[in-house]
């Protein structure tokens, strides 16, 4: 019998902002903030869903779900605001420029070459912005 205290909806958010925040720095903060007032409870489900209940499961690696990510926002297409706070993301979580470029290489076999050149322009932007060299 279980006998811990249901965990809350506050309790989730809490998690989930605590895994946003190592994973994603101030990307994922801004884009939470940039719901707050059209759809903060989008935002809410976001951070407690997405990371205190997805995201932080045991089961992968932080940098493995960095790639199941940049490979599905890619082959989504039209993702390109969600790529550019992923690629940070992968970045963060260990993933190098060179790492990230094969993937996006990869991802052009299922999913077409306009996607994946959409997704390394942004990748290329995100690159630059971070001051990291070019890679070949």
């Amino acid at each position: 019998m279980n006998t811990a205290p249901a965990e809350t909806r506050q309790d989730r958010f809490d998690r989930g902002l605590e895994v946003l925040t190592r994973v994603d720095g101030e990307g994922g903060q801004k884009v939470i903030d940039s719901l707050a007032d059209i759809s903060p409870e989008l935002g809410h489900q976001v951070v407690a869903w997405a990371f205190g209940d997805i995201y932080d499961r045991p089961g992968l690696a932080p940098r493995d779900r960095q790639l199941v990510t940049l490979g599905m926002l890619t082959a989504l297409g039209g993702c390109e605001p969600q790529l550019d706070v992923h690629i940070n993301a992968a970045l963060n979580v260990g993933l190098t420029p060179e790492e990230i470029v094969e993937a996006l290489l990869h991802s052009a076999v299922y999913c077409g070459m306009p996607k994946a050149l959409n997704a390394t322009f942004v990748a290329k932007k995100v690159f630059g912005e971070r001051g990291l060299l070019p890679v070949g």
